[in-house]
């Protein structure tokens, strides 16, 4: 009897559990169903999206092929005019003068440094026109940016500099002012005027688009302290790859201050152990040769690696040529679910070499045999010294780490070497050795914080190596504000 109540009550328990098991398949049925329509609604939302940029594309294409071939009439403009003004004005919009095709985009941007260094010459120290000079206060920059849109056909964009030295004097230089082409075959395009030369990477941006304090060594020494740039065309063609890949040709003046590694006095003090000169231009040979290529891919969905090689050819003022060779690798990663562009990692290298090939000087400026005062003395026989060709090689590289943690914050490590590749001919003649071609290394980590886009708080510290004088520490606090909206730059 017991049995059969037992065996009652497991029939009973699976007739009622092939009910359960039966609505749990069709639970997962229904699931799977409308995961299905979800799918396919968004297909659907994907390619209706898709179908609206294309036909916007087209507009667009069309608009500007219209505004192109009929330029607007002045009876149309003042109506344009009083539309635009009715639109509210906003801080991230540029101060513009003019509207239609022509226009003009207004900025100014302050860079200044406070600190201290355990160095007792800190103009050598650091390398760059634009790096803290002094202990106190350093104005670094003050830059004033014109940007605009000449017409259909070109674009232009000037850039005036005022600065501070540690005298107290002010001076103003034309950093860059220059026209591109907007609307030539093939993907070409030409650019005329005074510009960054686009030689490795960082030396086409202005100091307050860096991402440091100070430039690196290695531009300081190969590039000169106000960077590489002069007068000149620049010819350039976006390649037809199916990743973005682009050719640079610059000829630019080769004499200058800006022209540090070619025909440059050097304000008169030796160069290489050597008096320069600057010259003129007599003929094609007497010009700077820049080419350049770059390359970007998509390593994935979030990271990008732009790579590129430059080289810059042109006579120097001691008779002989100077080569320049470099590779820059830059590499960023940005998370998916980045906000603002943070949180983000960033990576690049820049090594150069330079080739100097340095003419024969005697330092018998006066030809009377004897070593006369501000004469360089050749000690192994007390008469002026009489230096032979030579070519004089040097090479460096930086790296630099960046790592924006959360919005408005980046903290980076950079890291310097500069040095000779051997010791150069005029030294052991001279019997000294030339402390602007020794070794040295520098290590500097910093901290940056953005407020806005219109402003940046950063803190440095600097730790300096030089070969033959010893170590220094220094630390710098820099600060910048923006007024109007910057031409944005290359990535």
């Amino acid at each position: 009897m017991k049995l059969e109540k037992v065996f009652g009550l497991s029939s009973a328990l699976c007739l009622s559990a092939m009910p359960l098991a039966a609505q749990e398949t069709n639970n997962v049925e229904q699931l799977k169903k409308q995961l299905q329509e979800m799918k396919e609604n968004l297909q659907k939302v994907q390619q209706q999206q898709r179908e609206q940029i294309e036909a916007l594309q087209k507009q667009i294409e069309a608009l500007q092929k219209a505004a192109t071939t009929n330029p607007p009439t002045a009876a149309a403009t003042p109506a344009a005019t009083a539309a635009q003004m009715t639109q509210p004005w906003s801080p991230t919009q540029p101060i513009r003068i003019g509207s239609g095709q022509n226009y003009l985009n207004i900025s100014f941007d302050g860079l200044f440094a406070v600190g201290t260094s355990t160095a007792n010459d800190i103009d050598k120290l650091e390398t760059g026109g634009h790096d803290p000079k002094q202990r106190g206060f350093t104005v670094e920059n003050i830059e004033t940016t014109f940007e605009g849109k000449v017409d259909p056909y070109f674009r232009g964009q000037a850039a005036l500099v005022h600065q501070i030295d540690t005298r107290g004097e002010s001076f103003v230089e034309l950093e860059e002012a220059y026209a591109e082409t907007l609307s030539l075959p093939a993907n070409l395009q030409v650019r005329a005027g005074q510009f960054f030369t686009e030689f490795g990477r960082q030396n086409q941006f202005h100091p307050h688009a860096w991402d440091f304090v100070d430039q690196p060594l290695v531009m300081g020494r190969f590039l000169g302290d106000d960077g590489l740039r002069s007068v000149g065309a620049r010819l350039s063609w976006l390649t037809p790859t199916p990743f973005y890949s682009e050719l640079y040709l610059t000829i630019q003046n080769s004499q200058g201050p800006t022209a540090h590694s070619f025909r440059n006095e050097n304000e008169g003090a030796p160069f290489f152990g050597r008096l320069s000169s600057q010259g003129s231009v007599k003929s094609l040979g007497d010009m700077l040769f820049v080419p350049r290529y770059v390359a970007s891919f998509d390593l994935s969905d979030s990271q990008t690696l732009v790579a590129g090689v430059s080289g810059a050819f042109g006579p120097n003022g001691t008779g002989g040529d100077t080569q320049l060779y470099g590779v820059d690798l830059f590499w960023k990663w940005k998370s998916p679910h980045q906000h603002a562009g943070f949180p983000f990692v960033s990576w690049l290298t820049e090594p150069m070499l330079r080739r100097y090939k340095a003419g024969a000087f005697n330092w018998d400026l006066n030809g009377d045999g004897v070593a006369d005062p501000g004469e360089r003395v050749d000690p192994a026989t007390g008469l002026p010294a009489v230096l032979p060709r030579e070519t004089v090689t040097d090479y460096g590289v930086y790296s630099q780490l960046l790592y924006g943690f959360r919005k408005g914050w980046v903290a980076g490590l950079r890291g310097d070497y500069v040095a000779p590749t051997e010791q150069a001919k005029y030294e052991a003649i001279l019997g000294s050795r030339d402390l602007d071609r020794a070794s040295r290394y520098r290590i500097s980590p910093n901290l940056t914080y953005y407020p806005s886009e219109f402003s940046k708080i950063r803190l440095q510290y600097n730790y300096d190596h030089r070969n033959g004088i010893g170590d220094d520490h220094s630390i710098w606090m820099q600060f910048e504000f923006l007024l109007g909206s910057h031409a944005a730059h290359k990535f």
